[in-house]
C-alpha cells in the first residue's frame, strides 16, 4: 500500500467515525440525554453485536438509573431511531481510532457483552454530573 492509499483509507475511516459520533450525540441531545460518546466509546461498543444491543449495554453499564423509568429496549430503540434519521449506516463491527494494521494482543474470552463492557475501558458517565 502506498502512502496516498493509506491516507485515503485513514481519511475515510476518520470520516465514518465522525459521522457515527455526530449522529449518536445529536440523537442523545434531541432526546434530552446528557450522554456524549467519543471514538473510544464507539470502539468498545463495536464489540457487541447490533446497534440496539450496543446502546442498551451502555445505558445498563453507565446510566442504570434511567432504567427505573424506562426499559433498556425502549431507550435504545428511541436513540437508534433518532440516530438512523441522521445517519442510517450501522456502526462498523470493529472501530479503531486509526486503521487496523494487525492485532497482536488477545483478550480473555467473555461470556456476555455485559462482561465485555465491565472488563473494557471505562465508558464516560453523564456530562456535568
Amino acid at each position: 500500500m502506498n502512502p496516498s492509499q493509506f491516507d485515503a483509507g485513514d481519511s475515510a475511516h476518520h470520516a465514518e467515525i465522525q459521522a457515527q459520533l455526530c449522529a449518536y450525540n445529536a440523537a442523545f441531545d434531541e432526546l434530552g440525554l446528557r450522554f456524549r460518546w467519543d471514538a473510544q466509546t464507539l470502539k468498545l461498543l463495536a464489540t457487541i453485536d447490533g446497534e440496539q444491543a450496543q446502546i442498551a449495554a451502555y445505558i445498563e453499564a453507565h446510566h442504570a438509573h434511567l432504567l427505573k423509568a424506562y426499559s433498556a429496549e425502549f431507550l435504545s430503540q428511541a436513540i437508534l431511531e433518532k440516530k438512523r434519521a441522521r445517519y442510517p449506516a450501522p456502526l462498523p463491527r470493529h472501530v479503531d481510532s486509526a486503521p487496523r494494521q494487525s492485532r497482536v494482543a488477545h483478550q480473555p474470552e467473555m461470556n456476555s457483552w455485559r462482561e465485555r463492557v465491565s472488563y473494557e475501558v471505562e465508558l464516560p458517565a453523564l456530562a456535568g454530573v
